[in-house]
């Protein structure tokens, strides 16, 4: 037998590729519509919006305005490898400093060269709400300045306490009715008080949708590789306020329905260990970070972005809503709520251990995450490790740390394991 034939003979069969699930394709739907919507609406004269991630949406949508979110492109771009051109120009001719946003350099860098075309429409406005971190307030006054457009803010108050104050609830309030007077103002748009309602409606449904689809992975074994869910984020970031992520969030579900029917799971392997994952992905290398994990038959199974969309409050409310953009973002609130979030997600899912992202884009997650890893740990008991990396900066990731930090969590999570079956 020749050679040739023999490499032929012991080569493993390819896999078939598993079809992509009908929500998946909803999903990629919905996001080429957006982007094509808002150019066609820009050439048509409409004013064009960029927005932080968890600004109050429903205002934008409530008029019918167009808007679009860097970060969310930002970490497409990230997870394409196609970010080292905007980090080189960000932190050359640009001259911003190597410790900023990743999301920020890519970003400041792809307005730099809008005349190239791209995902993102040149913008005539800019929506900021402060309660992810306060680097994004810099990012967009600089774009603000550079672009020469008006920049509309909410200022969100830090929440020292484990709750937001009445005071803090009039204050974010009264900027939301000024922000809506604004808007009108400068987009020449009318408020349509009954389909603002509308639009509360819509996003409360897609946030009970989006947190069942999470919740669903406490089941065991877990219906889902909890990686994927990571995809699904852009439906709440993008479209929050949308019926096309009604169905795009009730057809996920029907999928993880089905799955637990069946007795099946999106997980390629047996799992062996629950993980929770705390920070945002690790997107230039998420396939690097999957293929690792799956060598141990580690599901990550819960996360701490969920809480982050869980905007919780009555329709017609804009109250409960001032209260709902002060709460729930992780960053906007003291280590104590930090804390028992996490805990009380680690317990709901069963974890046998946690992963920590400590992320150098995002310092203010950092900060406190070291500490906040003692505290968990202490309160579940659950093991956990952490390792070094970016949301969208390739360059401060190491394969090499992450695939040993996961082989020594592995072995103090069986030896665990083991420990408890024996008693």
């Amino acid at each position: 037998m020749s050679e040739n034939n023999k490499a032929t003979e012991q080569a493993a069969p390819a896999k078939p590729k598993r079809p992509k699930p009908k929500s998946m394709i909803m999903l990629n739907e919905q996001t080429a519509a957006l982007a094509e919507n808002t150019r066609k609406a820009k050439e048509k004269g409409e004013k064009i919006g960029w927005s932080t991630s968890i600004f109050p949406q429903e205002i934008p949508e409530a008029l019918g305005l167009y808007i679009q979110y860097p970060e969310n492109v930002g970490a497409g771009i990230a997870a394409r490898k196609q970010a080292d051109p905007y980090l080189q120009t960000a932190e050359g001719p640009l001259e911003y400093n190597n410790d900023i946003c990743s999301y920020a350099k890519i970003n400041l860098a792809y307005a730099e060269a809008m005349n190239e075309g791209g995902t993102l429409v040149m913008p005539d406005f800019l929506l900021v709400a402060n309660n992810i971190c306060n680097q994004v307030t810099k990012w967009f006054e600089n774009l603000s300045k550079t672009l020469n457009i008006p920049l509309f803010m909410i200022d969100t108050c830090y929440n020292s306490e484990d709750y937001v104050t009445e005071s803090r609830v009039k204050y974010i309030r009264s900027q939301l009715d000024q922000c809506i007077k604004d808007l009108c103002e400068f987009t020449g748009k009318e408020w349509d008080e009954k389909r603002f309602i509308e639009v509360m409606d819509i996003s409360a449904k897609n946030k009970e949708l989006w947190i069942r689809a999470n919740e669903l992975l406490a089941n065991e074994p877990a219906p889902m590789n909890g990686f994927e869910l990571f995809n699904y984020m852009s439906t709440m970031v993008c479209n929050r306020g949308k019926a096309s992520t009604t169905e795009i969030l009730t057809q996920l579900n029907n999928e993880i329905d089905e799955h637990l029917k069946n007795g099946t799971s999106t997980y390629p392997v047996e799992q062996q260990y629950r993980i929770f994952w705390d920070g945002i992905a690790c997107w230039p290398y998420l396939g690097h970070n999957l293929r690792t994990l799956k060598q141990y038959g580690i599901n990550m199974v819960g996360s701490g972005y969920v809480k982050a969309w869980a905007l919780d409050y009555e329709s017609n409310d804009l109250d409960g809503m001032a209260k709902a953009y002060s709460y729930c973002p992780a960053n906007n609130n003291n280590m104590s709520t930090f804390i028992k979030r996490r805990a009380d997600a680690i317990k709901q899912f069963n974890c046998d251990g946690v992963i920590f992202h400590i992320n150098r884009a995002c310092k203010v997650m950092d900060c406190q995450q070291l500490e906040a890893h003692r505290r968990i740990s202490e309160i579940t008991g659950v093991p956990y490790v952490g390792f070094d990396g970016d949301q969208a900066d390739y360059r401060n990731f190491s394969e090499a740390q992450f695939e040993t930090r996961i082989q020594g969590l592995v072995e103090v999570m069986k030896a665990r394991k083991e420990a408890q079956n024996n008693g």
